[in-house]
Protein backbone atom coordinates (compact mmCIF):
# COMPACT_ATOMS: atom_id res chain seq x y z
CA UNK A 1 0.00 0.00 0.00
CA UNK A 2 1.20 3.57 -0.80
CA UNK A 3 1.00 5.71 2.33
CA UNK A 4 2.18 9.26 2.66
CA UNK A 5 1.95 12.26 4.35
CA UNK A 6 1.06 16.05 2.68
CA UNK A 7 -0.47 19.24 3.51
CA UNK A 8 -3.66 20.13 1.74
CA UNK A 9 -6.67 22.08 2.78
CA UNK A 10 -9.56 20.23 3.47
CA UNK A 11 -12.07 21.53 0.38
CA UNK A 12 -9.38 20.74 -1.71
CA UNK A 13 -8.41 17.02 -1.31
CA UNK A 14 -9.30 14.61 -3.95
CA UNK A 15 -9.29 11.31 -2.23
CA UNK A 16 -12.24 8.82 -2.69
CA UNK A 17 -13.04 9.22 0.79
CA UNK A 18 -11.87 11.94 2.73
CA UNK A 19 -12.04 11.19 6.90
CA UNK A 20 -12.34 13.72 9.44
CA UNK A 21 -12.83 13.89 13.41
CA UNK A 22 -15.09 15.49 15.86
CA UNK A 23 -16.03 14.93 19.42
CA UNK A 24 -19.24 13.75 21.33
CA UNK A 25 -19.18 16.48 23.76
CA UNK A 26 -22.31 18.68 23.75
CA UNK A 27 -20.65 22.11 24.08
CA UNK A 28 -18.70 21.26 20.79
CA UNK A 29 -20.04 18.94 18.57
CA UNK A 30 -21.92 21.36 16.87
CA UNK A 31 -19.34 23.98 16.19
CA UNK A 32 -16.88 21.23 15.16
CA UNK A 33 -19.73 20.22 12.29
CA UNK A 34 -19.81 23.65 11.50
CA UNK A 35 -16.10 23.84 11.60
CA UNK A 36 -15.85 21.39 9.44
CA UNK A 37 -18.72 22.26 6.94
CA UNK A 38 -16.87 25.60 6.29
CA UNK A 39 -13.50 23.62 5.71
CA UNK A 40 -15.34 21.14 3.47
CA UNK A 41 -17.04 24.25 1.77
CA UNK A 42 -20.38 21.74 2.06
CA UNK A 43 -23.82 22.17 3.80
CA UNK A 44 -23.69 19.72 6.66
CA UNK A 45 -27.53 19.46 7.85
CA UNK A 46 -29.45 17.60 10.32
CA UNK A 47 -30.75 15.39 8.09
CA UNK A 48 -27.29 13.98 6.72
CA UNK A 49 -25.82 13.57 9.92
CA UNK A 50 -28.86 11.75 11.38
CA UNK A 51 -28.09 9.88 14.62
CA UNK A 52 -24.84 10.75 14.60
CA UNK A 53 -23.41 12.40 17.54
CA UNK A 54 -19.59 11.83 17.57
CA UNK A 55 -19.55 8.94 19.61
CA UNK A 56 -16.47 6.71 19.32
CA UNK A 57 -16.61 3.94 16.80
CA UNK A 58 -19.54 5.94 14.80
CA UNK A 59 -19.24 7.66 11.53
CA UNK A 60 -21.87 8.96 8.84
CA UNK A 61 -20.73 10.25 5.32
CA UNK A 62 -21.23 13.33 4.09
CA UNK A 63 -21.63 13.68 0.27
CA UNK A 64 -20.66 16.88 -1.85
CA UNK A 65 -21.37 17.97 -5.03
CA UNK A 66 -18.11 19.79 -7.11
CA UNK A 67 -19.04 19.89 -10.58
CA UNK A 68 -19.60 16.70 -12.30
CA UNK A 69 -18.08 15.03 -9.14
CA UNK A 70 -19.79 13.54 -6.29
CA UNK A 71 -17.02 13.93 -3.00
CA UNK A 72 -17.29 11.25 0.15
CA UNK A 73 -16.44 13.09 3.77
CA UNK A 74 -16.49 10.91 6.45
CA UNK A 75 -16.89 12.33 9.52
CA UNK A 76 -15.95 10.31 12.52
CA UNK A 77 -16.39 10.09 15.88
CA UNK A 78 -13.65 9.97 18.85
CA UNK A 79 -16.40 10.35 21.92
CA UNK A 80 -15.40 12.74 24.89
CA UNK A 81 -12.94 14.73 24.49
CA UNK A 82 -11.69 14.44 28.27
CA UNK A 83 -11.07 10.71 27.37
CA UNK A 84 -8.66 11.79 24.15
CA UNK A 85 -5.87 9.39 24.01
CA UNK A 86 -3.26 8.07 21.27
CA UNK A 87 -5.29 4.63 21.69
CA UNK A 88 -8.76 7.20 20.24
CA UNK A 89 -6.73 7.88 17.18
CA UNK A 90 -6.01 4.84 16.17
CA UNK A 91 -9.28 3.46 16.58
CA UNK A 92 -10.95 6.20 14.91
CA UNK A 93 -8.46 5.58 12.14
CA UNK A 94 -9.39 2.01 12.28
CA UNK A 95 -13.25 2.92 12.31
CA UNK A 96 -12.69 5.36 9.17
CA UNK A 97 -10.39 2.62 7.10
CA UNK A 98 -13.02 -0.31 7.68
CA UNK A 99 -15.54 2.14 6.66
CA UNK A 100 -13.73 3.40 3.45
CA UNK A 101 -13.36 -0.20 2.62
CA UNK A 102 -16.97 -0.44 2.73
CA UNK A 103 -17.22 2.20 0.36
CA UNK A 104 -14.94 0.47 -2.06
CA UNK A 105 -12.74 3.54 -1.96
CA UNK A 106 -9.09 3.06 -3.61
CA UNK A 107 -7.49 6.11 -2.06
CA UNK A 108 -8.19 7.47 1.58
CA UNK A 109 -7.15 10.71 3.17
CA UNK A 110 -7.21 10.86 6.98
CA UNK A 111 -7.20 14.44 8.39
CA UNK A 112 -5.32 15.16 11.53
CA UNK A 113 -7.67 17.40 13.50
CA UNK A 114 -5.91 20.84 14.13
CA UNK A 115 -5.61 20.70 17.74
CA UNK A 116 -3.52 17.93 18.83
CA UNK A 117 -0.60 17.76 21.14
CA UNK A 118 1.91 15.63 20.56
CA UNK A 119 1.48 16.38 16.86
CA UNK A 120 3.80 13.32 15.54
CA UNK A 121 2.69 10.78 17.99
CA UNK A 122 -0.73 11.30 16.74
CA UNK A 123 0.34 10.84 13.81
CA UNK A 124 1.65 7.82 14.35
CA UNK A 125 -1.52 6.56 15.84
CA UNK A 126 -3.55 7.78 13.02
CA UNK A 127 -1.33 6.25 10.45
CA UNK A 128 -1.00 2.69 12.69
CA UNK A 129 -4.75 2.37 13.43
CA UNK A 130 -5.78 2.53 9.76
CA UNK A 131 -3.07 -0.03 8.35
CA UNK A 132 -3.40 -2.64 10.88
CA UNK A 133 -7.42 -2.24 10.36
CA UNK A 134 -6.47 -3.00 6.88
CA UNK A 135 -4.85 -6.09 7.44
CA UNK A 136 -6.06 -9.62 6.13
CA UNK A 137 -5.04 -12.74 5.44
CA UNK A 138 -6.51 -14.71 2.48
CA UNK A 139 -3.50 -16.41 1.16
CA UNK A 140 -5.59 -19.35 0.87
CA UNK A 141 -8.78 -18.64 -0.20
CA UNK A 142 -8.34 -19.47 -4.06
CA UNK A 143 -11.58 -17.66 -5.02
CA UNK A 144 -11.46 -13.73 -3.60
CA UNK A 145 -14.89 -12.39 -3.33
CA UNK A 146 -16.72 -10.61 -6.06
CA UNK A 147 -16.11 -6.99 -6.72
CA UNK A 148 -13.53 -6.57 -3.73
CA UNK A 149 -11.89 -3.06 -3.54
CA UNK A 150 -9.23 -3.05 -1.11
CA UNK A 151 -7.79 0.31 0.16
CA UNK A 152 -4.80 0.83 -2.00
CA UNK A 153 -3.19 4.43 -0.53
CA UNK A 154 -3.63 6.07 2.57
CA UNK A 155 -2.96 9.99 3.00
CA UNK A 156 -2.55 11.68 6.47
CA UNK A 157 -2.75 15.23 5.59
CA UNK A 158 -3.14 18.87 7.54
CA UNK A 159 -3.76 21.73 6.62
CA UNK A 160 -0.58 23.37 8.44
CA UNK A 161 2.31 23.76 6.75
CA UNK A 162 4.89 23.94 9.49
CA UNK A 163 5.04 20.46 10.40
CA UNK A 164 6.02 18.71 7.53
CA UNK A 165 8.67 16.88 8.03
CA UNK A 166 7.86 15.41 11.76
CA UNK A 167 4.65 14.28 9.82
CA UNK A 168 6.44 12.30 7.24
CA UNK A 169 8.52 10.99 9.63
CA UNK A 170 6.15 9.66 12.13
CA UNK A 171 4.20 8.29 8.80
CA UNK A 172 7.21 6.40 7.99
CA UNK A 173 7.86 5.08 11.75
CA UNK A 174 4.15 3.89 11.82
CA UNK A 175 4.31 2.23 7.94
CA UNK A 176 7.52 -0.22 9.08
CA UNK A 177 5.76 -0.78 12.51
CA UNK A 178 3.07 -1.75 11.14
CA UNK A 179 4.22 -4.01 8.19
CA UNK A 180 6.38 -5.37 11.32
CA UNK A 181 3.46 -6.28 12.99
CA UNK A 182 1.80 -7.56 9.76
CA UNK A 183 4.60 -10.18 9.42
CA UNK A 184 4.18 -11.19 13.34
CA UNK A 185 0.42 -11.79 12.39
CA UNK A 186 1.64 -14.19 9.27
CA UNK A 187 3.88 -15.83 10.45
CA UNK A 188 0.88 -16.69 13.64
CA UNK A 189 -1.86 -17.71 11.18
CA UNK A 190 0.61 -19.61 8.70
CA UNK A 191 -0.66 -23.11 9.23
CA UNK A 192 1.64 -25.91 10.63
CA UNK A 193 2.31 -27.23 7.55
CA UNK A 194 3.73 -23.95 6.24
CA UNK A 195 5.58 -22.63 9.08
CA UNK A 196 7.74 -25.90 11.37
CA UNK A 197 11.21 -25.13 12.62
CA UNK A 198 12.92 -25.46 9.53
CA UNK A 199 10.72 -22.68 7.35
CA UNK A 200 10.35 -20.02 10.87
CA UNK A 201 14.15 -20.34 10.71
CA UNK A 202 14.01 -19.49 6.81
CA UNK A 203 11.24 -16.94 7.48
CA UNK A 204 14.10 -15.05 10.24
CA UNK A 205 16.70 -15.01 7.71
CA UNK A 206 14.52 -13.68 4.24
CA UNK A 207 13.93 -11.72 6.96
CA UNK A 208 17.44 -10.16 8.31
CA UNK A 209 18.82 -10.28 4.92
CA UNK A 210 15.58 -7.57 3.87
CA UNK A 211 16.13 -5.71 6.57
CA UNK A 212 19.74 -5.34 7.82
CA UNK A 213 20.39 -7.75 11.04
CA UNK A 214 22.18 -10.87 11.25
CA UNK A 215 20.67 -14.36 11.30
CA UNK A 216 22.40 -17.52 13.08
CA UNK A 217 20.27 -21.10 12.05
CA UNK A 218 21.91 -23.94 14.15
CA UNK A 219 20.45 -27.60 13.69
CA UNK A 220 19.56 -30.36 15.54
CA UNK A 221 23.32 -31.29 16.28
CA UNK A 222 24.46 -28.18 17.32
CA UNK A 223 21.89 -27.58 19.27
CA UNK A 224 22.43 -31.19 20.97
CA UNK A 225 26.42 -30.08 21.39
CA UNK A 226 24.95 -27.21 23.25
CA UNK A 227 23.23 -29.92 26.15
CA UNK A 228 20.21 -28.09 25.38
CA UNK A 229 17.87 -30.92 26.52
CA UNK A 230 14.68 -29.07 26.50
CA UNK A 231 14.87 -28.43 22.70
CA UNK A 232 16.37 -31.22 21.55
CA UNK A 233 13.74 -33.44 24.15
CA UNK A 234 10.03 -31.93 23.19
CA UNK A 235 11.44 -31.85 19.38
CA UNK A 236 11.36 -35.67 19.90
CA UNK A 237 7.72 -36.75 18.71
CA UNK A 238 8.16 -34.80 15.56
CA UNK A 239 9.62 -35.83 11.87
CA UNK A 240 10.44 -31.75 11.98
CA UNK A 241 14.18 -31.69 13.59
CA UNK A 242 14.38 -28.32 15.82
CA UNK A 243 16.51 -25.50 14.84
CA UNK A 244 17.87 -22.78 17.61
CA UNK A 245 17.57 -19.49 15.75
CA UNK A 246 19.75 -16.34 16.76
CA UNK A 247 19.23 -13.20 15.50
CA UNK A 248 21.55 -10.24 16.10
CA UNK A 249 21.35 -6.07 15.34
CA UNK A 250 23.42 -3.05 16.40
CA UNK A 251 27.21 -2.90 17.40
CA UNK A 252 28.41 -5.51 19.30
CA UNK A 253 30.40 -2.85 21.45
CA UNK A 254 27.24 -2.42 23.42
CA UNK A 255 26.17 -5.32 26.06
CA UNK A 256 22.92 -6.30 24.59
CA UNK A 257 19.26 -6.44 25.24
CA UNK A 258 18.14 -9.72 24.86
CA UNK A 259 14.65 -11.04 23.31
CA UNK A 260 13.62 -14.58 23.93
CA UNK A 261 10.76 -15.86 21.75
CA UNK A 262 8.95 -19.22 22.56
CA UNK A 263 8.81 -21.03 18.76
CA UNK A 264 6.65 -23.83 19.59
CA UNK A 265 5.24 -24.12 15.46
CA UNK A 266 3.07 -26.36 16.60
CA UNK A 267 1.45 -27.88 20.08
CA UNK A 268 -0.27 -31.12 19.95
CA UNK A 269 0.38 -31.75 23.87
CA UNK A 270 2.57 -34.44 23.19
CA UNK A 271 1.81 -37.63 24.79
CA UNK A 272 -0.19 -35.25 26.88
CA UNK A 273 -2.88 -34.68 24.21
CA UNK A 274 -5.34 -31.68 24.20
CA UNK A 275 -8.15 -31.96 23.40
CA UNK A 276 -9.18 -31.92 19.79
CA UNK A 277 -11.52 -28.81 20.23
CA UNK A 278 -9.78 -25.97 19.06
CA UNK A 279 -6.15 -27.14 18.76
CA UNK A 280 -5.77 -25.80 15.53
CA UNK A 281 -5.16 -22.44 16.89
CA UNK A 282 -2.04 -24.09 18.32
CA UNK A 283 -0.28 -23.31 15.34
CA UNK A 284 -0.02 -19.67 16.96
CA UNK A 285 1.87 -21.02 19.54
CA UNK A 286 5.47 -19.67 18.11
CA UNK A 287 3.90 -15.87 18.20
CA UNK A 288 6.09 -15.16 20.73
CA UNK A 289 9.25 -15.35 18.20
CA UNK A 290 6.82 -14.23 15.64
CA UNK A 291 6.99 -11.06 17.76
CA UNK A 292 10.61 -11.43 17.87
CA UNK A 293 11.32 -11.49 14.38
CA UNK A 294 8.98 -8.73 13.81
CA UNK A 295 10.42 -6.48 16.38
CA UNK A 296 13.83 -7.39 14.39
CA UNK A 297 12.45 -6.07 11.20
CA UNK A 298 11.26 -2.94 12.96
CA UNK A 299 14.16 -1.93 15.08
CA UNK A 300 16.90 -2.73 11.93
CA UNK A 301 14.06 -0.80 9.86
CA UNK A 302 14.14 2.13 12.04
CA UNK A 303 17.92 2.02 12.74
CA UNK A 304 17.48 2.20 16.56
CA UNK A 305 20.59 2.97 18.48
CA UNK A 306 20.56 -0.10 20.18
CA UNK A 307 22.39 -4.10 20.21
CA UNK A 308 19.54 -6.52 20.36
CA UNK A 309 19.83 -10.24 20.31
CA UNK A 310 16.87 -12.26 19.65
CA UNK A 311 16.99 -16.08 20.64
CA UNK A 312 14.07 -18.70 19.13
CA UNK A 313 14.02 -22.20 20.34
CA UNK A 314 11.55 -23.53 17.29
CA UNK A 315 10.53 -26.78 17.80
CA UNK A 316 7.16 -28.87 16.85
CA UNK A 317 5.80 -30.62 19.86
CA UNK A 318 3.91 -34.16 18.91
CA UNK A 319 3.42 -37.16 20.05
CA UNK A 320 5.22 -40.55 18.70
CA UNK A 321 6.67 -43.65 19.88
CA UNK A 322 9.65 -41.09 20.28
CA UNK A 323 8.21 -38.34 22.14
CA UNK A 324 8.86 -37.20 25.90
CA UNK A 325 6.58 -38.87 28.32
CA UNK A 326 5.11 -37.90 31.96
CA UNK A 327 8.27 -38.70 34.36
CA UNK A 328 11.40 -38.40 32.08
CA UNK A 329 14.06 -36.09 33.31
CA UNK A 330 15.51 -33.31 30.78
CA UNK A 331 19.16 -31.76 31.58
CA UNK A 332 19.22 -28.06 30.32
CA UNK A 333 22.08 -25.94 28.98
CA UNK A 334 22.88 -24.32 32.47
CA UNK A 335 23.29 -28.25 33.70
CA UNK A 336 19.79 -27.91 35.90
CA UNK A 337 17.53 -31.08 35.45
CA UNK A 338 13.78 -30.27 35.10
CA UNK A 339 11.20 -33.22 35.60
CA UNK A 340 8.71 -33.43 32.80
CA UNK A 341 5.06 -34.01 34.82
CA UNK A 342 2.88 -33.05 31.63
CA UNK A 343 4.24 -32.40 28.08
CA UNK A 344 1.89 -29.97 27.05
CA UNK A 345 3.66 -27.73 29.21
CA UNK A 346 6.67 -27.69 27.06
CA UNK A 347 6.94 -23.86 25.96
CA UNK A 348 9.31 -23.64 29.41
CA UNK A 349 11.00 -26.32 28.36
CA UNK A 350 12.66 -24.59 25.34
CA UNK A 351 12.46 -21.70 27.11
CA UNK A 352 15.16 -22.81 30.17
CA UNK A 353 17.67 -23.39 27.50
CA UNK A 354 17.02 -20.27 25.47
CA UNK A 355 17.52 -18.30 28.88
CA UNK A 356 20.47 -20.04 30.31
CA UNK A 357 22.11 -19.24 26.67
CA UNK A 358 20.75 -15.87 27.02
CA UNK A 359 23.82 -15.08 29.73
CA UNK A 360 26.30 -15.44 27.45
CA UNK A 361 26.33 -12.41 25.82
CA UNK A 362 26.38 -10.46 29.39
CA UNK A 363 23.08 -9.22 28.66
CA UNK A 364 22.04 -5.64 30.65
CA UNK A 365 18.23 -6.96 30.39
CA UNK A 366 16.70 -10.37 29.10
CA UNK A 367 12.75 -10.43 27.95
CA UNK A 368 10.99 -13.65 26.77
CA UNK A 369 7.59 -13.77 25.47
CA UNK A 370 5.57 -17.30 25.21
CA UNK A 371 2.43 -18.08 24.65
CA UNK A 372 2.91 -20.37 28.13
CA UNK A 373 -0.37 -20.88 30.13
CA UNK A 374 -3.81 -21.10 29.47
CA UNK A 375 -4.49 -19.50 33.24
CA UNK A 376 -3.72 -15.97 32.22
CA UNK A 377 -6.16 -15.73 29.99
CA UNK A 378 -8.12 -17.03 32.55
CA UNK A 379 -6.84 -14.15 34.39
CA UNK A 380 -5.96 -11.27 32.17
CA UNK A 381 -8.44 -12.35 29.34
CA UNK A 382 -7.32 -11.05 25.75
CA UNK A 383 -6.63 -7.58 27.18
CA UNK A 384 -3.56 -7.66 29.10
CA UNK A 385 -0.01 -9.84 28.79
CA UNK A 386 0.64 -10.86 32.25
CA UNK A 387 4.53 -9.74 33.34
CA UNK A 388 6.67 -11.53 35.91
CA UNK A 389 10.00 -10.50 36.46
CA UNK A 390 13.43 -10.00 39.06
CA UNK A 391 13.65 -6.00 38.51
CA UNK A 392 11.05 -3.98 38.95
CA UNK A 393 12.46 -0.58 36.98
CA UNK A 394 12.57 -2.70 33.90
CA UNK A 395 8.89 -4.03 34.01
CA UNK A 396 8.10 -0.61 34.99
CA UNK A 397 9.55 0.37 31.56
CA UNK A 398 7.99 -1.74 29.91
CA UNK A 399 4.39 -1.02 31.74
CA UNK A 400 5.08 2.39 30.08
CA UNK A 401 5.92 1.26 26.62
CA UNK A 402 2.61 -1.14 27.05
CA UNK A 403 0.60 2.25 27.69
CA UNK A 404 1.89 4.25 24.69
CA UNK A 405 1.25 1.52 22.19
CA UNK A 406 -1.82 0.04 24.02
CA UNK A 407 -0.26 -3.11 24.39
CA UNK A 408 -0.84 -3.24 27.94
CA UNK A 409 1.39 -5.47 30.53
CA UNK A 410 -0.14 -5.90 34.02
CA UNK A 411 2.41 -7.74 36.67
CA UNK A 412 1.91 -10.70 38.57
CA UNK A 413 3.38 -12.16 41.73
CA UNK A 414 6.75 -14.52 42.06
CA UNK A 415 6.14 -15.10 45.41
CA UNK A 416 8.66 -17.76 47.28
CA UNK A 417 5.61 -19.47 48.62
CA UNK A 418 4.49 -20.55 45.59
CA UNK A 419 8.09 -22.01 44.71
CA UNK A 420 6.83 -25.81 46.68
CA UNK A 421 4.08 -26.16 43.73
CA UNK A 422 7.21 -26.86 41.15
CA UNK A 423 9.30 -28.57 43.55
CA UNK A 424 10.41 -32.04 42.32
CA UNK A 425 11.37 -35.36 44.25
CA UNK A 426 13.85 -36.78 41.46
CA UNK A 427 15.03 -33.54 39.50
CA UNK A 428 15.58 -29.93 40.25
CA UNK A 429 12.56 -28.65 39.15
CA UNK A 430 9.20 -29.78 38.02
CA UNK A 431 7.39 -28.21 34.75
CA UNK A 432 4.07 -28.33 36.43
CA UNK A 433 2.73 -26.57 39.52
CA UNK A 434 -0.84 -27.78 39.78
CA UNK A 435 -4.35 -25.58 39.18
CA UNK A 436 -3.62 -23.05 41.27
CA UNK A 437 -1.65 -19.83 39.72
CA UNK A 438 -0.50 -21.80 36.67
CA UNK A 439 0.93 -18.70 35.06
CA UNK A 440 3.23 -18.10 38.36
CA UNK A 441 4.56 -21.09 38.57
CA UNK A 442 5.42 -21.35 34.87
CA UNK A 443 7.34 -17.91 35.67
CA UNK A 444 9.14 -19.59 38.55
CA UNK A 445 9.85 -22.39 36.51
CA UNK A 446 11.60 -20.22 34.15
CA UNK A 447 13.32 -17.95 36.58
CA UNK A 448 15.56 -20.99 37.60
CA UNK A 449 17.01 -20.87 34.46
CA UNK A 450 18.01 -17.44 34.28
CA UNK A 451 21.65 -16.03 34.60
CA UNK A 452 22.64 -12.93 36.45
CA UNK A 453 20.84 -10.37 34.73
CA UNK A 454 17.77 -8.56 34.76
CA UNK A 455 14.53 -10.25 33.35
CA UNK A 456 11.35 -10.21 32.62
CA UNK A 457 8.45 -12.85 31.21
CA UNK A 458 5.77 -11.17 29.17
CA UNK A 459 2.58 -14.34 28.91
CA UNK A 460 1.19 -13.19 25.71
CA UNK A 461 -0.90 -16.39 25.29
CA UNK A 462 -4.49 -14.35 25.74
CA UNK A 463 -3.01 -11.21 23.50
CA UNK A 464 -1.62 -12.69 20.88
CA UNK A 465 -4.33 -15.69 20.13
CA UNK A 466 -7.35 -13.19 20.08
CA UNK A 467 -11.03 -15.40 19.56
CA UNK A 468 -12.71 -12.31 17.84
CA UNK A 469 -12.23 -9.15 16.09
CA UNK A 470 -11.01 -6.12 17.47
CA UNK A 471 -11.28 -2.06 16.21
CA UNK A 472 -7.75 -2.84 14.40
CA UNK A 473 -7.20 -6.79 15.46
CA UNK A 474 -8.76 -10.09 14.36
CA UNK A 475 -9.16 -12.85 15.53
CA UNK A 476 -6.71 -15.17 15.17
CA UNK A 477 -2.66 -13.76 15.33
CA UNK A 478 -2.52 -10.34 16.93
CA UNK A 479 1.23 -9.86 16.39
CA UNK A 480 1.10 -8.35 19.91
CA UNK A 481 4.99 -7.95 21.31
CA UNK A 482 6.16 -6.04 18.59
CA UNK A 483 4.63 -2.80 18.52
CA UNK A 484 5.52 -3.09 22.69
CA UNK A 485 8.87 -3.93 22.21
CA UNK A 486 10.05 -1.16 19.68
CA UNK A 487 8.48 1.44 21.95
CA UNK A 488 10.76 -0.15 24.54
CA UNK A 489 14.26 -0.53 22.50
CA UNK A 490 13.45 3.30 21.30
CA UNK A 491 13.25 4.62 24.65
CA UNK A 492 16.26 1.92 25.80
CA UNK A 493 19.37 4.04 26.69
Amino acid sequence: MNVSFKTSLLKEHSADVVAVFVHQDEATFSKEIAALARKMAVRITAAEIGDFKGKENESCVVYAQQGKRTRRFLVVGLGERKKSSLERYRRAAATAAKRAKSLKAKTLAIFVPGTVRPFGQTVQALTEGALLSLYKFDKYISKKEENSVSVESLTIVTEGRTKLNEGRASVEKARIISEATALARDLGNAPGNEIYPQTLADAARQSAERSGYRATILDEQEINDLGMGGVIGVSRGSAHPPRFIILEYGPSSKRPVVLVGKGVTFDSGGISIKPSAGMAEMKMDMSGAAAVIGTFEAVARLKLPVHVVGLIPAVENLPSGNAIRPGDILRHYNGKTSEVDNTDAEGRLILADALGYAETFKPQAVIDLATLTGAVVVALGHHATGMMGNDPSLMKQLKSAGGATYERVWQLPLFEEYEKQIKSDIADVKNTGGRWAGSITGGLFLKRFIGNYKWVHLDIAGTAMLEENGDYTFKGASGVGVRLLTEFLRRWK
